[in-house]
């Protein structure tokens, strides 16, 4: 919806054009397509932004292939922004529009970030609404809605000239309708203790989020930067989870720079998760959606940056290129493999892990 990773400078945003391709591949789930952003100033103190994004998605997960077949879709989706500088403050407003064949998602947010301090402190503050149209492929007369609010407050401060350290508080409710028209949970099956038959899961119609982040940047002395972040969230639906993530950018020369980052994450499961139910309608509310259940990953990214400032390209002052990839896996400590060879009995199949690679290449024209 809206995010301050970092709170930024009272500046406007450079004008620039960004291209970017980006692969996911892993866990059955093969996601890829393209990204275009463009930013152009409009007088000393506005900047406009458009971006396209494109989503394809070939989907045939452990979740798909346990109750259905494997399917294709293709999510677009658009966003226009303008930022107004104004002395030490700049405030942001956009929109948003999420659009796939069964489901459509609207987001406006408005940011404003204020320099103090002579710009060694940054506060911002952030509200984003969305509303959300759930569909479902096959049956016309389903149709659903779901709201959201998000709010955020961040703060970033300078404590040296090499170190930066920023906190982040972000809230989100959601109420309507929260889960996946296609997804199903298991129960024993009453009349034969072997086997399993599947409902409709069920979720509450309202969740709300907290989580708190706090990242630092420490600028070493050669050409080189380290940072860290620790996050923690949890919901009113009883998930709770961690993320520890370090990273180290160091630039080989004035064009060149290599970076890499390690990122740990756990969480626990909701309330109302089980891999297996007792029998149907065991409780009012069901999930057996994996992302539900107890888990943890690792992830290890690398990449090279090429920069070249000053060029001799006309009316580009710099150009960027970037390969961007990051290995991921996940273990699940509660969510079992249905389509796993083999006999066994409900409850005994093996634990679901897997691991993914995702990869991001792009250009950045600065004019």
């Amino acid at each position: 919806m809206v995010s301050c990773p970092f709170a930024r400078a009272a500046t406007l945003p450079v004008d620039s054009v960004d291209v970017l391709y980006h692969r996911y591949d892993g866990g059955g789930m093969v996601i890829d397509g393209p990204v275009v952003l463009a930013r152009k100033s409009v007088g000393p103190q506005v900047s406009v932004t458009g971006q396209y994004y494109v989503d394809a998605v070939s989907a045939a997960s452990v979740d798909v292939l346990a109750t259905a077949s494997a399917y294709t879709e293709e999510r677009t989706e658009y966003t226009v922004g303008v930022d107004y500088l104004y002395d030490r403050s700049i405030m942001s407003l956009g929109y948003t529009n999420s659009s796939e064949n069964d489901f459509e998602a609207n987001t406006v947010y408005f940011t404003v970030s204020q320099e103090f301090f002579g710009g060694m402190s940054t506060v911002t503050l952030g509200y984003a609404e969305g509303w959300d149209e759930v569909g479902r492929i096959g049956n016309d007369n389903f149709s659903e809605d779901a709201d959201r609010r998000n709010f955020q407050v961040g703060v970033s401060q300078v404590l040296t000239r090499n170190t930066l350290v920023g906190l982040d508080l972000e809230v989100v409710t959601d109420e309507g309708f929260l889960q996946n028209p296609y997804r199903q949970n298991r129960y024993l099956d009453p009349d034969d203790t072997t086997s399993f038959l599947y409902q409709p899961e069920r979720y509450p119609e309202t969740r709300t989020s907290t989580s708190v982040a706090a990242r630092a940047i420490y600028h070493l002395p050669f050409r080189a930067s380290i940072r860290g972040e620790y996050r923690y969230f949890s919901d009113t639906w009883g998930i709770k989870a961690h993320t520890l993530e370090l990273g180290y950018v160091h630039a080989l020369n004035e064009r060149w720079t290599l970076e890499g980052s390690v990122r740990y994450y756990s969480q626990g499961e909701a309330d109302f998760y089980s891999d297996l139910f007792p029998y149907e309608n065991s409780q009012t509310h069901l999930a057996r959606d994996k992302e539900m259940s107890s888990l943890s990953g690792t992830t290890l990214g690398t990449g090279a940056v090429y920069e070249w400032k000053q060029t001799s390209l006309p009316g580009i002052k710099r150009l960027q290129f970037s390969l961007l990839l990051d290995w991921l896996n996940f273990d699940y400590d509660n969510f079992r493999d249905v389509t796993a060879s083999g006999s066994y009995l409900p409850g005994e199949e093996p634990l679901y892990s897997f691991d993914a690679l995702v990869t991001r290449a792009s250009v950045i024209l600065e004019y």
